[in-house]
């Protein structure tokens, strides 16, 4: 299985404090916008994630930002793809010869 928080321990590496304090300040802050680039212009549709603009375990304010759906999935899509702990297929599938030459 594979997306959101499936197979993740993400949620305990998140302070006690995460839903009631700092996520609901974080969107506040943002006014409820995502804060995403896209092409330099600012995506701007609502937001209902927070997301961590540096390391993952900095919890601070100032490094994270509150995201849309979309744009928060495509991040975190992007970062596990550049993971070097990606599983990686190590098998190519063997060439097929044209019907026509069989």
């Amino acid at each position: 299985m594979s997306g959101g928080w499936v197979g993740s321990n993400r949620r305990s590496e998140l302070p006690a404090d995460w839903y009631t304090r700092v996520r609901p300040f974080v969107l506040a802050r943002d006014e409820y916008r995502c804060r995403n680039r896209i092409n330099g212009a600012l995506c701007g549709r609502p937001a209902n994630q927070v997301d961590h603009v540096g390391d993952k375990g900095d919890h601070r304010p100032e490094m994270l930002q509150a995201l849309c759906e979309w744009c928060h999935g495509r991040k975190s899509s992007a970062q596990g793809n550049q993971s070097p702990n990606r599983a990686k297929s190590t098998e190519a599938r063997p060439g097929e010869q044209h019907p026509g030459l069989i």
